[in-house]
């Protein structure tokens, strides 16, 4: 069983940064590919940014191209997501998750296990 642990979220002024972590209970890296993403309220869940299993390759969603860096220590078990020029539409839950390799990045279905989530609130 993994266990997701997010922190890092917050309070954060318009163009300001956050960064989120990911804790995971187990050496995740060596089985799952990794994602964040992002839900907020009376929207769906969208994703946000994933690394490919072998953590070389990351993906992001469009409107966050540019402004975050998702990337991963694997001896800390801990993947990160790094955000810059925060906009007040950023606000929401953040969630990181795990899949396994084979699954698409992009979909949070394809996702096996989910962290509790973390709160991003950008004001304008």
């Amino acid at each position: 069983q993994v266990q997701l642990v997010e922190s890092g979220g917050g309070l954060a002024q318009t163009g300001g940064s956050l960064r989120l972590s990911c804790a995971a209970s187990v050496s995740v890296f060596s089985r799952y590919a990794m994602g964040w993403f992002r839900q907020a309220p009376g929207k769906e869940r969208e994703f946000v940014a994933a690394l490919a299993w072998s953590g070389g390759v990351a993906y992001y969603a469009e409107s966050m191209k540019g402004r975050s860096t998702i990337y991963s220590d694997n001896a800390k078990n801990t993947v990160y997501l790094q955000m810059s020029s925060l906009k007040p539409d950023d606000t929401a839950i953040y969630y990181c998750a795990a899949r396994d390799f084979s699954r698409t990045y992009w979909r949070a279905n394809d996702y096996d296990y989910w962290g509790q989530g973390t709160q991003v609130t950008v004001s304008s």
